[in-house]
């Protein structure tokens, strides 16, 4: 039976937020946005283990939040890159004695706290099927082409593309092999492990993603997240509610 591990990428340092301290160390209704996404993998069934690509000096923050909020599935805390590509290359070479080549690693941002169990689920599910899943929704919005970000004259059509987030979930030894054949053919600057598979020319399959599942990135994503957690809280006390008084 394989075993399951979440890589979360939490090496950056999040400028855009223009705060003292890295986005995903952000304070959040008395909780850190990584404590949030953790609390996903941790509840999650099918999660065996956690690790997390940190960025330096927050190795001893991060295991003191994870102790105070029970987070007992993160086994690893290893160094975060220059960029993401590197934040998970770092994290499976750690994982290499540990892992075998049909285990699954699922690879997401620790500032997408809002993953719901159905999209980790899915996300498990095709990669155990297919060798990958992506995380992924239609775009609903009309897209452009344009070459200067001024102007542009050319439509794309939606049905043509998708909207890639995290998680996704690769076979241990496919992540593993990709990411060191991206260091040999020069590929170096891959934002996620997906990029770098396609450059290297892989076809990837998609699982369930959703619109609510954002990345924070700006101040303005701190607002969205409150707001879709309050709603989330509000709607769990009422069903809790409902089942006590059954």
């Amino acid at each position: 039976m394989g075993v399951n591990i979440a890589l979360i990428l939490a090496g950056g340092s999040g400028s855009r937020t223009e705060q003292s301290v890295p986005k995903q160390f952000i304070s959040i209704y008395e909780k850190p946005i990584i404590i949030y996404t953790l609390e996903a993998f941790q509840h999650h069934p099918e999660v065996d283990g956690i690790i997390v690509s940190c960025i330096d000096g927050w190795h001893d923050v991060l295991k003191s939040y994870a102790a105070a909020d029970g987070i007992d599935k993160l086994r690893w805390i290893v160094d975060g890159g220059d960029n993401g590509q590197s934040s998970a290359r770092n994290a499976l070479v750690a994982l290499e004695n540990t892992c075998s080549e049909d285990d699954i690693v699922i690879i997401h941002d620790a500032v997408r706290p809002m993953v719901s169990e159905e999209i980790i689920t899915d996300c498990i599910t095709k990669a155990l099927e297919y060798g990958s899943g992506l995380s992924a929704v239609r775009c609903q919005e009309t897209i452009m082409r344009t070459e200067d970000g001024k102007c542009g004259h050319v439509g794309i059509d939606r049905n043509d593309i998708m909207r890639v987030q995290t998680p996704q979930a690769y076979r241990f030894g496919k992540a593993l092999w990709a990411h060191r054949e991206a260091l040999k053919r020069g590929i170096t600057n891959a934002v996620y492990t997906n990029t770098l598979m396609m450059e290297l020319g892989e076809e990837l399959h998609f699982s369930c993603g959703s619109n609510k599942n954002i990345k924070i990135t700006t101040l303005e994503d701190i607002d969205i997240f409150k707001a879709l957690y309050i709603t989330k809280r509000d709607a769990w006390l009422k069903n809790s509610d409902r089942i006590s008084r059954i």
